[in-house]
């Protein structure tokens, strides 16, 4: 069996079997493509059914010396994950990397804004043109159902059910949910689809894509990066902040309010409620807060 060859069947299993989409498929292919890479450029023949736990380790060593242990703990993750398929469609009886241990790096906290942060970000959007509008929207979007930025840039009119204060999200892997939308978001979307995106000339594709660029097009995630970062320039904001900061300040700001984690786990769409309990670290106080109001010795 050929490394292009195995890549391709794995990149198969990953979509169909896997349901994971376009980016998660890439980052993972990017992983095994590192490895071919090392192998050509070292004239090292190994298949991927013959290579050996050895050269992966020697790779493995040689990758460690030009990237930070995150990346190396992702790196290990990937080559874990195809090489497991190759056992799997029995090409392979064990997995090389299974001896190698994954660097210490900790969970790594969110970075997240204040509510001050966000209203002065928002502020700062030049609503004089037809694209303040639109961004005024995202952001509010962004912060008022914690989106992720695919999600954001995939939304259809379709998927707006604002009678019942809802909008369908597609999220990782296909996966539909439902997140409560409130009524001043609902109120900024409205403003733009009435009195800015109305007035565009539009594709057929893009007739039910929600947010759109100057040609009618869909917006790139490239192109959301850009707007909140030139925000965060215009206020003079020193923290690195990116469409997902949103999201994180999201979660945490409903967690401070009092809300129940297991319901921002379904608003954010995680499918284990370990990756949600990252924002109890977040702020400290809720913990307290919890014992004082529900503890029977209070």
């Amino acid at each position: 069996m050929k490394w292009q060859h195995a890549l391709k069947d794995y990149q198969l299993y990953l979509k169909i079997e896997r349901g994971l989409s376009d980016n998660s498929i890439s980052n993972y292919s990017f992983d095994v493509k590192k490895l071919i890479n090392y192998l050509d450029d070292n004239d090292i023949v190994d298949s991927p059914i013959s290579i050996s736990k050895e050269t992966v380790q020697q790779f493995i060593y040689t990758i460690a010396k030009t990237v930070n242990p995150r990346s190396q703990s992702r790196l290990i993750s990937g080559l874990k994950g195809f090489f497991n398929y190759l056992i799997f469609e029995d090409y392979r009886e064990t997995n090389p990397i299974d001896t190698i241990d994954s660097p210490k790096i900790g969970r790594k906290l969110p970075d997240t804004l204040s509510e001050n942060e966000i209203n002065q970000l928002i502020d700062a959007i030049d609503l004089s043109t037809p694209q303040g509008e639109r961004n005024r929207a995202i952001l509010e979007l962004l912060y008022g159902c914690g989106l992720r930025v695919s999600e954001l840039t995939h939304l259809k009119i379709s998927d707006l059910f604002f009678e019942e204060g809802f909008i369908k999200v597609t999220g990782k892997g296909d996966k539909q949910r439902f997140v409560p939308i409130i009524d001043a978001t609902q109120k900024y979307i409205n403003i733009y689809k009435k009195e800015i995106r109305t007035h565009q000339t539009i594709p057929n594709e893009f007739q039910d894509t929600l947010f759109l660029n100057r040609r009618g097009k869909q917006l790139t995630r490239a192109m959301i990066f850009t707007i909140i970062k030139q925000l965060a320039v215009k206020i003079n904001l020193t923290k690195t902040i990116s469409p997902h900061t949103f999201r994180h300040s999201f979660a945490t700001h409903l967690l401070e309010n009092g809300a129940d984690l297991r319901a921002i786990q379904l608003m954010l769409g995680h499918e284990s409620i370990i990756t949600t309990e990252i924002y109890m670290h977040v702020d400290k106080s809720h913990l307290k807060s919890v014992i004082t109001a529900f503890h029977p010795r209070q």
